[in-house]
């Protein structure tokens, strides 16, 4: 049996916890050592061995479960995150398929939301904005046509942006492409939820050079929308009708 069990954002006691439990009962971890906190691999049994993905293809890391499943061993896959966001996990799941191996999947606390919770976020303000899009740059591995950030900017929404800070340039460029403002406000957040997470507001036309200024190239995240001025303090958010006194739902009577 595999279980693919989304890491969550950085800390450790973000593992949900059955992910942590799974992790207690494995015979094999298989992490991407590259996104994944190493010190998630405290909740291991005795005994358990640990394989980085980082250094293997999908071949090696099926015949990592090709063995464990003759031997009646249970393993984890754990990715970085939610497992179902750019975790590559539907091309293993083909192939565990094709041989017979059942495997189930644990979700986790994706960046976007780590990222978020770290700043006292809300994507979806009442008046403001209602959608949040998560999405990458096209770098060296192409998007859908029909995906690219300067279409998807359009709305705009709230944005993730995943995979992307060694293309800020492109971003800053796509999004002005969409018609965004250049002080349309966005934040980059460094290792979200991590001990040594570093966060950053700056705008649309600042994000290269907060990212240079602060050294940051990989392992960050980076949202964009209006909501962000919220946390920036330039703007306070409408109230939502929901706790509002002269808003009736099934179990409150407006006043």
């Amino acid at each position: 049996m595999v279980h693919f069990v989304g890491a969550g954002s950085g800390a450790v006691d973000l593992i949900t916890v059955r992910g942590m439990e799974l992790l207690k009962k494995a015979d094999i971890i298989i992490y991407a050592g590259s996104l994944v906190n190493k010190d998630l691999l405290q909740y291991k049994k005795e005994g358990a061995e640990c394989y980085d993905s980082a250094y293997l293809t999908l071949e090696e890391v099926i015949e990592l479960i090709k063995k464990a499943e003759k031997e009646e061993k249970e393993v984890v896959r754990l990715h970085t995150g939610d497992p179902s966001l750019y975790g590559a996990i539907r091309e293993q799941m083909d192939e565990l398929d094709e041989l017979g191996i059942s495997y189930d999947v644990t979700p986790g606390v994706t960046a976007a939301f780590g990222a978020a919770a770290s700043l006292g976020l809300e994507y979806t303000l009442p008046e403001v904005t209602q959608t949040l899009i998560i999405t990458r740059v096209e770098g060296k591995t192409p998007v859908p046509e029909l995906e690219k950030v300067r279409d998807l900017a359009k709305h705009k929404t709230s944005m993730a942006i995943y995979l992307s800070t060694g293309l800020l340039k492109k971003l800053e460029e796509e999004l002005k492409m969409a018609g965004l403002e250049e002080d349309t406000p966005a934040a980059i957040i460094y290792k979200a939820t991590w001990p040594e997470e570093e966060r950053y507001i700056c705008t649309v036309s600042t994000l290269e050079e907060t990212a240079k200024k602060n050294n940051i190239k990989k392992t960050a995240i980076v949202l964009i929308g209006e909501a962000i001025r919220t946390v920036a303090k330039e703007s306070k958010a409408v109230r939502s009708k929901l706790y509002s006194p002269d808003f009736e739902t099934e179990f409150r009577k407006k006043n």
